[in-house]
């Protein structure tokens, strides 16, 4: 039987590494397995859906990799951020990795008040 999944017992379980693709599906990216768990770890303990904190995961080892920053370094630091700095955070990181013509923004309140809304009552 012909099949295109790996062969198990190729597979050394102490280097245990994931593959994935860039966002064109061109290059193959690898990270270990450790580092992949823990950063899909922190998203999922803050409440992120399982699917985004895989991608952002991604995201993150690639940058943390342009970079040349330790990734449990970088979770460090975000682990003393709140949710709505974290949510900020998050945004800025994925719109760099997004095309122009889709990012990410935040849409915030007008709260001033002027003489127009004084005189209506809900």
């Amino acid at each position: 039987m012909i099949s295109n999944l790996n062969n198990v017992e190729n597979i050394d379980s102490s280097t245990e590494v994931r593959n994935f693709f860039d966002k064109y599906y061109q290059k193959e990216v690898t990270f270990p397995a450790v580092q992949i768990d823990a950063v899909v770890g922190f998203f999922l303990k803050r409440d992120f859906d399982e699917e985004s904190s895989r991608n952002l995961a991604i995201v993150l080892l690639n940058q943390a990799r342009a970079d040349n920053v330790n990734v449990f370094q970088l979770i460090d630091t975000l682990k003393n951020l709140s949710d709505v700095q974290l949510s900020n955070v998050v945004t800025e990181i994925i719109n760099v990795y997004r095309e122009k013509t889709s990012a990410l923004g935040y849409k915030i309140a007008n709260e001033s008040l002027t003489l127009e809304s004084r005189n209506i009552k809900p």
